[in-house]
C-alpha cells in the first residue's frame, strides 16, 4: 500500500512535460516551469496543490490520517498526504488531476486525444474477439428550410412607442 521515494519520481515523470529540478534547495518535479510535486524527507509526504481551500479542508477532514499540513502551508491551496497511507494507483489520480490543471492547454488536448484513440483501439479489439459486428446506424436529416420563408413566431424589427 505505501508508495516509495522512486515510485512518486516515476509516477511524477511519467507525465508528459514533467521535469525534475530544484526548488528552494530541495528536489522536485514540475510541468514545464510550474510546480508538480516534490517529496518531503521531514515526514515522509509529498506536497499536493490542490484546487482550492475548500478541497484542502475537505481532505483534511474526511481523512486526517492520510492528508495534513504543517503550519508553512496553512494559508495556500496545498496538502500533505502521507506516503504510507496511499496506493501508487491512487497517487498517479492525484498528479493527473493537478497535472491537467497546470499543463499547457495544448499539451493536454493532446494527451486526451490519444487516450480516446487508445481507447477506441482496445473498444474495436474488445469487439472483434467477441465478435460482435458494430451495427451500422442510418442518419435521419430533415430537409433545410428556406432561408426567405420565416417561420419564428417573434416579428423581426424593433417596435417604438408613439409620443404624444
Amino acid at each position: 500500500m505505501a508508495v516509495s521515494k522512486a515510485q512518486v519520481a516515476k509516477i511524477a515523470l511519467s507525465f508528459p512535460g514533467a521535469l525534475e529540478k530544484s526548488s528552494y534547495g530541495r528536489p522536485a518535479f514540475f510541468i514545464e516551469k510550474k510546480f508538480f510535486t516534490r517529496v518531503r524527507d521531514e515526514d515522509n509526504s509529498v506536497v499536493m496543490i490542490v484546487a482550492d481551500m475548500q478541497a484542502r479542508d475537505m481532505m483534511l477532514e474526511l481523512d486526517p490520517d492520510t492528508y495534513f499540513i504543517t503550519d508553512h502551508y496553512r494559508d495556500y491551496p496545498s496538502v500533505l498526504v502521507r506516503l504510507s497511507k496511499i496506493t501508487p494507483s491512487e497517487l498517479k489520480t492525484m498528479l493527473q488531476r493537478r497535472w491537467e490543471r497546470i499543463a499547457p492547454k495544448k499539451m493536454v488536448r493532446a494527451q486526451i486525444s490519444s487516450s480516446a484513440a487508445v481507447a477506441g483501439e482496445v473498444a474495436r479489439a474488445r469487439r472483434a474477439t467477441e465478435g460482435v459486428a458494430k451495427a451500422k446506424t442510418k442518419v435521419h436529416r430533415r430537409p433545410l428550410r428556406s432561408a426567405s420563408r420565416n417561420t419564428s413566431p417573434v416579428k423581426r424589427g424593433r417596435k417604438t412607442k408613439r409620443r404624444k
